[in-house]
């Protein structure tokens, strides 16, 4: 049987990180670690903007009715989900990136001045040359105490590993909190971590089985990350199911 995989992130990026590990077969199990709420904000004008900056669904879909005054806009994007919420909000993507937002901001053309629209959370942009971005925060994923089921399956002794997923600093920061709060030990857990700056801050606390990160910063990549460890770690029939 395959380690248990933990994901952590908000809904409902959760249920679609498990889904897609369901379907590669994996032994998967959410447990959101956030709550994401929107946050009141000042819209603008939209023509002091040429175009927006997204990183996240979640700023599409806590935006509120201020996004109404950008429909028709250009819009950057992070992503498939992204980008399909910006269409859903009336944008009009200008373009789509794979990787993390600096490396869409690089790709930027035509459109000097950017309005990003993020959440609290954060990672800081350096824009190309003539290009000024300025920022508004419009949601927030708030943290939740870990659930009691997950500390029950990090406390089977029978398992020699467990494998969480964090697709945040906030979320490594706050796991690595709870654990300790709880007095649970990380020496049985694998991090596979979206990308360096999560690893960075894993390898600060230290006291894990492992810290791996994914090739791209994407849900995809760290699930084929997860799957390829699999393959060499033994996990406990049954999961969950056999408590």
């Amino acid at each position: 049987m395959n380690p248990p995989i933990v994901i952590l992130r908000p809904e409902p990026g959760a249920s679609a990180s498990l889904q897609a590990a369901m379907a590669l077969g994996l032994d998967a199990y959410a447990f959101p670690l956030f709550t994401t709420m929107p946050r009141a904000w000042d819209a603008p004008a939209p023509d002091a903007f040429d175009a927006l900056l997204l990183g996240s669904a979640n700023a599409l879909r806590h935006g509120g009715e201020g996004l109404d005054a950008y429909a028709g806009k250009p819009a950057y994007c992070v992503g498939d989900v992204t980008t399909q919420a910006a269409l859903s909000r009336g944008l009009a993507v200008a373009a789509q990136g794979v990787g993390g937002l600096q490396d869409v901001l690089d790709k930027v053309s035509g459109h000097a001045r950017l309005l990003r629209l993020s959440g609290e959370e954060r990672v800081a942009l350096c824009p190309p040359p003539g290009v000024t971005v300025e920022e508004r925060v419009v949601y927030a994923s708030l943290p939740a105490p870990m659930p009691v089921e997950l500390a029950r399956l990090m406390g089977v002794a029978a398992l020699p590993c467990i494998i969480v997923m964090l697709h945040s600093g906030a979320a490594a920061r706050h796991f690595i909190a709870e654990c300790a709060r709880l007095g649970l030990s990380r020496g049985r857990i694998t991090a596979i971590t979206i990308g360096p700056r999560v690893t960075q801050i894993c390898d600060e606390a230290g006291g894990w089985r492992d810290v791996l990160t994914a090739a791209q910063p994407s849900d995809a990549a760290m699930l084929a990350l997860a799957r390829q460890t699999c393959q060499t770690d033994t996990g406990l029939d049954g999961g969950l199911a056999g408590q």
